[in-house]
């Protein structure tokens, strides 16, 4: 299965967030959307990171409730990670453990076309087990 593959099935919608919106709007955001992460886009409409429920913590971990009001720019992860859409699943796989994210942007060339996260990678890996294991089942009872 490839990243293209996942975000036909689950839609390529992306949800983002300003790099100077408040992390209360930020969380506004990933609350509206039952989202775990937002990208951040930039004015002039390219990713620059990824806000996710992980950044929040950690800021009101260290700061406290003040920093609801702190810019989305001051905790955002910057290290992008990004796979175009004939990424496989393994490799989507390889690369958040290799990189320690749990969201991948899937670009097309400079274009933004979708993010595949971990979920979506562990749901289509079951998916996959499932129906090899059914069908070396029918193959056993075949034969």
């Amino acid at each position: 299965m490839l990243a293209s593959n996942i975000l036909k099935d689950k839609g390529s919608e992306v949800f983002s967030v300003s790099p100077d919106d408040t992390l209360t709007e930020a969380a506004g955001t990933l609350c509206e959307h039952k989202v775990g992460a937002a990208v951040v886009i930039d004015p002039d409409g390219k990713p620059v990171g990824v806000f996710s429920e992980r950044d929040l913590a950690k800021a009101i971990g260290k700061t406290g409730a003040k920093a609801l009001g702190e810019p989305v720019s001051s905790v955002m992860s910057t290290a992008l990670v990004t796979a175009g859409s004939a990424a496989t699943l393994d490799q989507l796989m390889s690369l958040m453990t290799d990189k320690r994210v749990r969201h991948i942007l899937i670009m097309d060339g400079n274009a933004l076309v979708g993010v595949v996260s971990i979920g979506d990678v562990v749901k289509r890996k079951i998916a996959t087990a499932e129906a090899e294991a059914e069908s070396l089942k029918a193959y056993i009872e075949g034969a």
